[in-house]
């Protein structure tokens, strides 16, 4: 009795089919394979909107490897002289000495943009450092991002897209610095202590589980942020069996209070069960005004356009979810405990 033969037609056919991405109301965003970059899925990964904080990833990528982290710097008026007001800041003051490494817990823990703009300055100025930080943007293949600001505050002119950030963070994630830093829940600062030293916490939810959002296990970073124009944004980064994912949320058009962590979590529960169950294929370069299911970003509230499972190779479909509400999520920043916030005029 002979064996049957199978042919690779009827074993495709047998093989588990990947589920459907979930349906999420975010403007964009994507599922990365941290490893190889390949894309498991996407809605408008290219579309150009405002990324707010999670622009600090790519000043990270920029500046963190020029400078030694025990280097001591006593910040100065010039330091602070231009964070936009309004922005979040972590307490740098004047005349105070903080390690360089303080200052990037309070870039990552407390998203500080008194922290970025001191660093900047350490960098060798405000000009020199968005130029090379543009310049990092072009080198990693990141042709969605223009730079205007360090530290992501709303400025004219100034985008990324949900693919430019899972790429930045793909590029940080090489840096054992700043994969320590986009790690750290708690710390002090400055961590030398003194009387004034206080407790900050990372500001990212999913990661030290706050404010009514369960911590996400195997989360390892990266970055969230929040901007009137940008609204929620999250770079989120998390390990299981071996495989670490990436995935960029943008802009959710659910009023929810915690709609970016909570569709980031149902992207990386889907990812994770999704990527054994399929070829993953890079994403290639694409560019935004070519690519697929793109659009510029407009000041406002924008409804979400049709999104897609969008990743090369991949046919199915999703609808996504259209608002036409304001969003209303703006993360509390937590303050510190010992001394009053510094007030920028």
């Amino acid at each position: 009795m002979g064996c049957a033969t199978v042919t690779p037609a009827e074993a495709t056919e047998s093989s588990p089919k990947p589920p459907a991405p979930p349906s999420v109301s975010a403007l964009s965003w994507e599922v990365m394979d941290a490893r190889t970059g390949a894309v498991l899925g996407a809605a408008a990964p290219h579309r150009r909107l405002p990324p707010a904080s999670t622009l600090k990833t790519l000043f990270a990528v920029t500046v963190l490897p020029k400078l030694r982290q025990d280097t001591v710097h006593r910040a100065t008026s010039a330091d602070l002289a231009e964070v936009a007001e309004g922005s979040s800041m972590v307490g740098v003051d004047e005349g105070a000495r903080y390690t360089v490494a303080d200052l990037w817990r309070g870039v990552f823990l407390s998203s500080g943009n008194d922290a970025v703009h001191t660093l900047a300055r350490m960098n060798g100025g405000l000009s020199r450092t968005l130029a090379e930080m543009q310049a990092t943007a072009d080198r990693i293949g990141a042709g969605d991002t223009q730079v205007r600001s360090p530290d992501g505050f709303d400025t004219p002119g100034q985008y990324s897209s949900a693919h430019d950030l899972a790429l930045i963070a793909k590029e940080g994630l090489k840096n054992p610095d700043f994969r320590r830093y986009m790690g750290t829940k708690w710390a002090r600062f400055p961590a030398s202590g003194g009387p004034d030293a206080y407790e900050i916490q990372n500001t990212n939810r999913l990661l030290v589980g706050s404010h009514g959002v369960e911590p996400y296990a195997g989360l390892i970073g990266v970055k969230n942020g929040y901007t009137s124009q940008a609204g929620c944004t999250l770079v989120s980064a998390a390990t299981r069996g071996g495989r670490t994912l990436l995935v960029t949320v943008m802009n959710p058009q659910d009023e929810s209070f915690n709609a970016v962590y909570e569709e980031t979590r149902a992207l990386l529960d889907w990812g994770f069960e999704a990527a054994p169950l399929r070829t993953l294929q890079g994403s290639g370069p694409q560019h935004p005004t070519t690519a697929k299911k793109s659009a510029v970003a407009t000041p406002g509230p924008a409804a979400a356009e049709p999104t897609a499972d969008a990743g090369p190779g991949l046919t199915r479909h999703i609808g996504a979810a259209a608002a036409l509400l304001v969003l209303a999520c703006v993360p509390a920043l937590v303050r510190r405990r010992l001394r009053k916030r510094r007030t920028l005029r």
